[in-house]
C-alpha cells in the first residue's frame, strides 16, 4: 500500500518553506529600528516606545482589505508583481482618511497550490510598496489549501496599523454646507469593480488580455492590471502643512455613489459635477463595451476618482498647492443640504 503523507493530499511544506528562504531579506528591508523580530515566528514584535513619544494622545488606526478577483486577471497574464503593491495601497488608503499614519502591515496569501515563485513576485511587489510608504511588513501567512482553490487561484488580504493623535482624527463633522469637494485622480480601476470589468471584456467582449484597444494606450490586461496609487505621500504633505481637511474619502467599491455618504453628517449631501474631471478612457471602453448607463457606473467604479478632499472654500487653493508635486487636484463639487446623498449631474 502506498503511504500517504501531508503533501499527496495536496499541502507542501517544502515549498513554503522556500517561499519563506526566496521572501525574508525583502521582507527584511521594510523593518524600521521599532521591529524586532525578523519573519517566521508565530508572531511579530514591534516596539512603540518611541514612536509614541510623537503623539500627544495617539489612536491606533486599523484596516483589513483584499485584491478582489483583480487575482484573476494576474493570474490570466502570469503576472503577480503588482497585486502586492494593490494590497498595500488599498490597506494604507483606508487608514489615511482618519489622517493616520500606516506603520506596519500584515499579509495573508492563500492558493490551492503554493509556487514558491509566484509568492516571491508577490511580496516583492508588497515590499516596494512598504519601502515607499515607510511601513514595516512585521509578518504574514502563506496557506495551501487544495480544494478551497481552483487551480491557479490566489486570495490576498492585508491588515494595516496606523497611529494619529486623537485630536488629528479627520472624521467629517465639521463638513458644512459650501466646503468644496476636490479629487486626486485615480490610475484605473484601482482593485475594485473586477468581476463587472471581467465580463465586459472577456464575456461580452471577448477581449484576451493581450489584445489592443485603440482608445488603451496598453493591452487590455496591462490596462487592468495597473497598480492602485497610494496616497500616503499626498495626504502626509497636507496633514504636515496643518491645513484642516474636513473630510476624506477612499473612493473604492460602491464608486463615489456609495464612498462618499460615509463621511457626510446629517443634512449634508455632496453635489458633483460630472464633466469637472477627466473620466479614464478604460471607463468609456466599458461603458460602451456593455452599454451602461451612468448610474451604474458611478456605483461600480470609481470613474478616475481615487481620493475624495473636503475643505472650507477658502483652502482649496493650498490644498492643491501642497499635493500639486505629485498629482493634479481637480474642484469636482460642493457640499449641499441633504440626507446623505450624492447628487452627480
Amino acid at each position: 500500500m502506498k503511504k500517504i503523507n501531508y503533501k499527496s493530499a495536496g499541502v507542501d511544506i517544502d515549498a513554503g518553506n522556500q517561499a519563506v528562504d526566496k521572501i525574508k531579506k525583502k521582507v527584511g528591508s521594510t523593518f524600521s529600528e521599532n521591529v524586532l523580530t525578523g519573519i517566521g515566528g508565530f508572531g511579530s514584535l514591534y516596539s512603540l516606545k518611541k514612536l509614541l513619544t510623537e503623539y500627544n494622545e495617539p489612536i491606533m488606526v486599523q484596516s483589513i482589505d483584499g485584491v478582489g478577483t483583480k487575482t484573476i486577471i494576474a493570474r490570466k497574464m502570469k503576472k503577480y508583481d503588482t497585486i502586492g503593491i494593490d494590497l498595500l495601497s488599498a490597506a494604507a488608503n483606508d487608514i489615511l482618511v482618519m489622517g493616520a499614519k500606516p506603520i506596519t502591515f500584515l499579509d495573508y496569501i492563500a492558493n490551492d497550490k503554493l509556487d514558491p515563485d509566484v509568492i516571491d513576485q508577490i511580496v516583492s511587489g508588497m515590499v516596494i510598496a512598504c519601502r515607499d510608504t515607510g511601513v514595516s511588513l512585521v509578518g504574514g501567512e502563506t496557506a495551501e489549501m487544495p480544494d478551497t482553490y481552483l487551480p491557479g487561484e490566489h486570495d490576498l488580504v492585508g491588515v494595516i496599523t496606523g497611529v494619529v493623535d486623537k485630536e488629528k482624527i479627520i472624521d467629517g463633522s465639521k463638513i458644512k454646507n459650501h466646503d468644496s469637494i476636490l479629487a486626486i485622480p485615480s490610475n484605473g480601476l484601482h482593485t475594485n469593480g473586477y468581476s463587472l470589468a471581467r465580463k465586459l471584456f472577456f464575456d461580452i467582449g471577448k477581449y484576451d488580455v493581450r489584445d489592443e484597444i485603440p482608445k488603451l494606450e496598453k493591452p487590455v490586461g496591462l490596462t487592468l492590471l495597473e497598480p492602485h496609487i497610494n496616497y500616503t505621500n499626498h495626504i502626509n504633505n497636507l496633514v504636515k502643512s496643518d491645513i484642516e481637511i474636513k473630510g476624506i474619502a477612499h473612493i473604492t467599491g460602491g464608486g463615489l455613489i456609495e464612498n462618499i455618504p460615509r463621511i457626510l453628517p446629517d443634512l449634508c449631501a455632496a453635489k458633483i459635477d460630472h464633466d469637472s474631471w477627466p473620466i479614464l478612457p478604460i471607463f468609456k471602453v466599458m461603458q460602451s463595451i456593455g452599454s451602461i448607463d451612468d448610474d451604474e457606473m458611478f456605483r461600480a467604479f470609481n470613474m478616475g476618482v481615487g481620493m475624495v478632499l473636503i475643505v472650507d472654500p477658502e483652502l482649496e487653493s493650498h490644498v492643491i498647492d501642497q499635493i500639486a508635486p505629485l498629482s493634479k487636484v481637480y474642484k469636482i463639487g460642493e457640499v449641499v443640504s441633504g440626507n446623505k446623498e450624492v447628487i452627480i449631474a
